[in-house]
């Protein structure tokens, strides 16, 4: 957070900030600019004898009114810093190359060596292997390995292949093995990375709806203080002039207690809690297209979730054996095991473990034996081992079934009823067979059930969610039945079964016209309607281009179970925006203990009754005041960027945590502040 590659430039930054231009965007921060200004305009008159109080007094209300607006330049030039530097990091992923375009998407084609930067949408390009992947675009025919560590972070090479969900691929990653062809989706300055470096630098960022709308609550308690800061100055007179006696209130006093009493806390670090966000959304490997997306994502009430790969682990595994009669359960699972041995398929390898955990069954030295492993093909769709006269198989069941009919014989009975029960469960059944070479017997064992496993934690999640207040939908292509018994098991609200596009849209729309934000992710091109229609809607960085451009996140990682992680940022940056605000409109109370009997008491003797804090001085009372006010944006600096640790609690909860920490907090903490700064004034002799 405090690097000093980060924090040299933006302490140049800070006084670079000073221009009224760049104060004017922060209407709150502007008055202490104006304030600043006129306070040393004062302690000019006062050199020259004129002064309405005395010249080192003046000074050091007007240097700590520049402080406390260089504080808060400080704080946003340290969050865009932070976003400066991801964005750095990303231009480094850009690299200028060679492509090879081609007249159509034919690999025979001559092809043509043009500059990276001149290709257009539409146009294709041959990448082969060592080559950079000079733009974003589809993979349309082809199938290669790619390095996206540039990208994403992860050095582990992913496959991108024409067709299907993970045809996407990005200008700056670098493919590995073999060669595609790719359709250029994108024009020059519109590439994914291109519209990443824009989001994370702050000049692009734009304000959110709840950002604006504090903003403009800002300003109205900034106009009503000034107002009321006005108002007092005649009436001081006025007060002065009926007692005959006394001194009216100094203007330097005056803009003291404005600058005190507006919200300067959370004004000088609103932008920053705002780009903050955006960085640790960036952190996460996720690119939101808009500040709107993540504080969108911290107000959600429904999460839509597809169920392979998000609440399930997407990769069968062996869950159960269902020996046929007369063959035992370890009989199967011994004989199920020497046909997997040599598989190494998750579905074969989940076998091997499940027969180890079940019965003991370890790894047998097969070389002695003479077995010679089958491997599975798409024609036989079987795999097995050959071991003398045995020959062992396991495949799906209309394959076992061809091999019982060609030995004249049939599958019994039960194993077929074995079949029907584990596929109606959503399960896929693997029947397992022997044949004896010798006779041409063959012998049906039974049926092993894979099973798409829940992920591990998954459940306890989903009631971290519940807690906050978010309903859970599982989106799944299985039948009802399948659907409510992984819904059960994950934990998960409600589920919707079969689900089509059509149901996919038609649900969002449905709890959105119920007043509920709703977020989901996608990868596919049939997600692309859900998503356009989602508030949050997170595409897979390895989907199609069709969910990237209908999402407003996108996810380098391609993890499903990301959404969760966005929502907690998304509740993180509301929370650390409603903290500091609670925070800084609190202490406006302290300063107002300690100024208002400062300026006041010797025309109203009755007001010392306030100085519960029994200060030094009405000069040592007005600047530690002003000192505590500057200083405190300081400290808040590394809980905006960091943001306030967030508890999976309901919103009741939240709030009175917020207001028992933050508000009782912020009316103790300045009592404290401001006596300690004045002791330390009265000891050094500056006031």
């Amino acid at each position: 957070m405090f690097d000093p590659a980060i924090v040299k430039p933006a302490m140049i930054d800070s006084f670079r900030k000073l221009s009224p231009r760049a104060q004017w965007r922060n209407p709150v921060m502007f008055v202490v600019y104006l304030g600043s200004i006129l306070t040393t305009l004062l302690y000019v008159q006062a050199l020259n004898g004129q002064g309405e109080a005395p010249a080192g007094f003046i000074l050091a209300v007007a240097v700590w009114l520049w402080f406390t607006v260089l504080f808060a330049n400080f704080a946003e030039a340290l969050a865009e810093g932070r976003s400066k530097a991801q964005a750095a990091s990303l231009r480094s992923a850009k690299k200028s190359v060679v492509a090879k375009k081609l007249q159509r998407a034919n690999r025979a084609d001559r092809c043509e060596l043009v500059e990276g930067t001149s290709l257009r949408k539409g146009d294709f390009v041959l990448i082969e292997a060592g080559d950079y992947v000079p733009a974003d675009g589809e993979v349309v025919e082809g199938v290669a390995t790619v390095d996206e560590s540039a990208i994403t972070g992860e050095s582990a090479p992913v496959i991108r292949e024409s067709g299907g969900d993970f045809s996407a691929v990005t200008g700056g990653t670098r493919v590995l093995s073999d060669w595609i062809i790719v359709r250029v989706t994108v024009n020059p300055g519109e590439a994914f990375l291109d519209r990443m470096i824009a989001m994370v630098e702050s000049a692009k960022r734009q304000k959110t709806p709840n950002e604006i709308a504090l903003t403009l609550l800002l300003v109205a308690l900034t106009i009503v203080f000034l107002l009321v800061t006005v108002t007092l100055l005649p009436f001081s007179v006025f007060s002065v002039n009926v007692a005959h006696g006394g001194s009216p209130v100094t203007v330097t006093a005056l803009i003291a207690l404005l600058v005190c009493l507006i919200p300067t806390t959370i004004g000088g670090l609103l932008s920053a809690i705002g780009v903050a966000g955006m960085s640790r959304m960036m952190q996460a490997n996720v690119i939101a297209t808009s500040g709107r997306a993540v504080e969108a994502a911290g107000d959600v009430d429904v999460l839509l979730l597809d169920k392979t790969g998000t609440i399930t682990l997407g990769n069968r595994q062996a869950s159960t054996f269902l020996p046929a009669n007369g063959v035992s359960e370890q009989e199967l699972a011994d004989i199920a095991q020497l046909a997997s041995l040599a598989d190494e398929t998750p579905e074969g390898r989940s076998i091997v473990v499940l027969a180890k955990k079940r019965f003991n069954l370890r790894e047998r030295e097969m070389a002695t034996l003479g077995a010679v492993f089958i491997p599975f093909t798409a024609q036989t769709r079987l795999s097995g081992v050959d071991i003398g006269n045995r020959q062992i198989r396991k495949g799906a069941a209309d394959a076992i079934r061809k091999l019982a009919e060609q030995a004249g014989q049939q599958v019994p009975a039960e194993v077929a009823a074995a079949v029907d029960i584990v596929a109606r469960r959503g399960s896929t059944p693997l029947v397992v067979a022997e044949t004896d070479v010798s006779n041409g017997s063959i012998r049906v064992l039974g049926v092993i059930e894979l099973k798409d496993i829940v992920k591990g934690g998954i459940k306890e999640r989903f009631s971290e969610l519940r807690r906050m207040g978010i309903k859970t939908i599982m989106i799944t292509g299985d039948n009802r039945l399948t659907a409510a018994a992984i819904a059960a098991e994950a934990g998960v609200d409600d589920f919707l079964a079969e689900a089509t596009p059509e149901n996919k849209l038609s649900l969002i729309r449905q709890h959105q016209s119920e007043g509920k934000l709703v977020a989901m992710t996608g990868d596919g091109t049939n997600d692309a309607p859900a998503l356009a229609q989602a508030d949050v809607a997170v595409a897979m960085n390895t989907g199609t281009q069709a969910a990237k451009e209908a999402g407003n996140m996108v996810d380098l990682d391609s993890n499903p179970t990301k959404l969760i992680e966005i929502v907690e940022i998304g509740k993180q940056m509301l929370m650390t925006r409603g903290s500091l605000t609670t925070f800084s409109i609190a202490n406006d109370v302290a300063k107002y203990f300690a100024i208002i009997p400062a300026m006041f008491a010797t025309t109203y003797p009755q007001l010392a009754a306030l100085d519960i804090m029994h200060l030094n001085n009405p000069s040592s009372a007005i600047l530690s005041a002003v000192i505590f006010n500057a200083l405190v944006i300081v400290v808040l600096i590394p809980l905006a960027l960091r943001g306030v640790r967030y508890r999976a609690l309901g919103a009741a909860v939240l709030l009175r945590r917020n207001l028992l920490i933050y508000g009782l907090g912020g009316l103790i903490v300045p009592f404290v502040g401001i006596k300690l700064i004045d002791v330390l004034l009265g000891v050094f002799g500056l006031a």
